[in-house]
Order: C-alpha cells, then structure tokens, then sequence
C-alpha cells in the first residue's frame, strides 16, 4: 500500500488523533518523518486505556506500527513507553524482535511525559521549536489506539465509530470500556455500576487538562476519560474557578518565587513561557513588555503551574488560557521563527513523579486497576439507546452531513463526509433511527 491509498482510507474511516486536539491522522502521513514514534505514556494520572490496549493487542498494533514506517519511509519505529507498565513491556518483548527497525524507549513515570514536545525530546533527543510541528524534525507522533484504529481501518475497513473511555473516580466498579461516539457521559458511566458521589461531577479527560462537562455531554473520538468525583473536591472546585478573582488574588498573594517556571516543562527545553512574568504583568495591568503575554501562546496548559508547582495556590495556567483565547480573538497570531533556547541543565532534576502529583491533587485512591472490558461488553449491556454525534470532533473543517431526518443507519455507515479542507468523515456508531441533523451534530436512536 502506498501512502497515498493510506491516507483516503484514514480519511474516510475517520482516524483522528484518539486524544489531544483529535488531529487528522491522514494529515501525519509525511514523507518528511524520518522517525515514527508511538506515545504510550498515559500523559494524566488514571488514565489507563493505552497501555491496556497495547498489552492485549501487541501483536496487531506493533505490526501496523511498522506498516506506517515503512509506507512513511521513516528510518526508525520508536516506542515511547513509561518503564512501569511492566505488563505492556512484556507483550511488546514478545513481538519486537521481528521488526529490526523498531525499538522502545522507556520513559520516567513523570508527567507530562506524553506532551508531545516533551516526549519527542525524551525519545529522539530533538527539540521541536516553540509553535513548531514534529514533523519539522523528521518526526511523526501516533498514540496507541489510534495506531489500533489505523490497523481497524486498513485490514478490516471498520471506521471510528467508537471509543475507548477509561471510568474512574467516585465509582463502584472502575473499568475501561469500548463506547459507542456520541453515548452520554451518564450511559457511559453506568458501566462502572453505581455512582458513590452524592453530588457528582463528570470530569472529562485527565485531572490536569481536563474539563467539567454536564452528564448529557456526548463521547467524542478524543474521549479517553471520565472522572467522577464529588462536587465538593478540591480539583472540581479548581476548574470552576472565576478568572477575576483569580487576578485579584494573584495581584495580591503572588510573591514571584518563580517555582511556576522552574518546574514548567516547556520552559526547561527552552520555549519562551516564563508563567512568572506573566503573573506579574497580568496582576499589575503592566503592559510594557508586549512579549510576556505573546509568549502566553507557547502555553501547553498542562496545568502544573496552578496545580501542582504554586505555593499560594494561585491559577497561572487557568489566566494563560484567558489571555491566549483573547489574543485569539483579536486576530493575534503566534509569533513565527521563534527559536529554541537551549535546554535548562536542570531539568532532569525538575520533574514531577506522576504519583506525587496524584497526592497533591487528591486522587492517589482512585488509581486502581481499571481493567479493559471485551469490545462487545457495551452492547451486552444495553446502556446506551441513543448517540449525539458531533460533526467536529477533529481540528479542522466540520465533517458535512450525508443523511435526513428519519432515515435508518447501521453502525459503521458514514453519515457525514469530510469537509473541504483539514477534515475525516463521521460514522453511525449504532444501528437506528436520525432523529435529528444540525450543522452541529446528528442524534441516532434505536429502532
């Protein structure tokens, strides 16, 4: 297969990113990437569903793994993997001899160790300039269940239309179970048995990056956790935060002890963010230095600098990402051919043990097994009985719907097709009726 055929089955399946920003995998496939590297780093605290499913499935995921190499023409296969998924490691060890140009590179249990500008660096030893791509340092990245869905795709023409979503939190039964898109963050939930919050909140994604959704909110292709906790916990109180008190707060309590920076892992491989500065500027309205809020768009949001690293407490990650959004609408764009500074010599000395951070954040009790259901554990079941599917569930342009009101569909149907632009098509993750079609979304109920 060359890589042109690759790319319209990836497009057309639906292969997106299964985590992050949901990038089009098509988009990746580059004859520029020299090295292949597979993100099995579990970046967040809980998450479990990447390591679980390259234990249970090496054989396929190594072996398409490797057909992407070479479809790429990349040199060299890496497989970035923290050195604690001692089960993991040992599926791979079964299967990795039968592929010479492919190797693993084991990663510390520090977070954020799946970011990609971090894990890149980790695993090649390259730096990718602040706002830069991978690809322009010969690097392409895929996480593991988008390496699955790839090989899903190639050898079975079976699209996304569903999702892996690890449940934990304030649950009877923590699990990781296959969904269908579009299934309520409610539905979906009720697979870990009963809820033991009496106020829940659904934290959706990582502790760190995550975000607070309302229980009707639908599973989308980037869906890779669901955390429940009570209301009342001191992480959900965190995300709710209001930004002008938080400004208020930061003009008043911060004491430029500038541990948000020493310990930002953007800052230590050298990109311009400098959280200190800013709260500094923010907090005093001093405008002067226009550079201390542009370089706000290097931000990651990775969340350390509020939640793990500030000894008042204060939310330098949450007041970036208000500037950055401003700067946004205003039409500011981020500042092209920044380079690198060299990496900080202290930076080994500067991570964060991911198990340290899950104390600091209150969820070191919730970090038990999650064990990965068999596919079909959904429908037998019988949760979910109706999916709102997203036309946009991927960077770039909206897939365009393909079907009415009324109209039956089977999973696996594709219901909207790739927009004209960046864009992958959206399948039926259900057999049933269209109850309803919008620019925004598709809603299907069973017959």
């Amino acid at each position: 297969m060359d890589m042109q055929a690759m790319k319209q089955i990836l497009q057309g399946e639906g292969i997106v990113g299964a985590g992050g920003a949901g990038f089009p995998t098509y988009a990746k496939l580059d004859e520029r990437a020299k090295v292949i590297l597979m993100n099995c780093a579990e970046c967040e605290p809980l998450l479990k569903l990447h390591r679980q499913l390259l234990e249970q499935h090496a054989g396929k995921i190594l072996e398409t793994f490797d057909r992407i190499a070479r479809v790429v023409g990349a040199h060299e296969a890496v497989i970035g993997i923290k050195k604690e998924y001692k089960a993991t490691l040992r599926a791979i060890d079964r299967y990795i001899d039968a592929y010479p140009d492919m190797r693993v590179q084991l990663l510390e249990g520090a977070y954020p160790m799946g970011d990609e500008v971090v894990l890149v660096y980790e695993a090649t030893g390259k730096v990718i300039r602040p706002g830069g791509l991978p690809i322009e340092e010969g690097v392409a990245v895929f996480n593991v269940e988008t390496v699955y869905n790839i090989y899903r795709a190639v050898e079975h023409h079976v699209p996304v239309q569903d999702k892996l979503v690890t449940v934990v939190g304030e649950v009877e039964h923590p699990l990781t179970v296959r969904v269908p898109i579009g299934a309520s963050l409610k539905d979906v939930v009720a697979y870990a048995g009963a809820i033991t919050a009496k106020d829940p909140a659904y934290l959706v994604g990582g502790p760190m990056m995550g975000n607070l959704m309302e229980e009707t909110a639908p599973v989308t292709k980037t869906t890779n956790a669901i955390i429940v906790l009570e209301r009342s916990h001191t992480l959900v109180q965190r995300k709710n935060r209001n930004t002008a008190i938080d400004l208020k707060r930061a003009a008043s309590s911060c004491c430029q002890c500038e541990t948000c920076t020493s310990l930002c892992p953007r800052h230590g491989l050298g990109h311009p963010i400098e959280p200190h500065k800013f709260m500094r500027s923010a907090a005093n309205q001093d405008f002067q230095d226009a550079n201390v809020f542009l370089n706000t768009m290097y931000c990651s949001s990775c969340g350390l600098c509020e939640n793990f690293s500030c000894p008042q407490g204060l939310a330098p990650r949450s007041l970036i990402a208000e500037y950055k959004a401003g700067l946004r609408r205003a039409g500011v764009k981020m500042p092209a051919d920044v380079q690198a500074a060299p990496v900080e010599q202290g930076r080994e000395y500067r991570k964060v043990p991911e198990k340290r951070l899950a104390a600091r954040l209150g969820l070191s009790r919730y970090d038990v097994e999650a064990p990965l259901m068999p596919d079909d554990y959904w429908k037998e079941q019988r949760q979910v009985h109706k999916v709102k599917i997203l036309l946009s569930q991927h960077i770039g342009v909206p897939a365009v719907a393909l079907v009415e009101k009324g109209q039956q569909v089977s999973a696996g149907e594709c219901i909207a097709q790739p927009g004209k632009g960046l864009s992958v098509g959206i399948h039926a993750s259900m057999d049933g009726v269209v109850q309803e079609v919008t620019d925004r979304y598709i809603t299907i109920a069973e017959r």
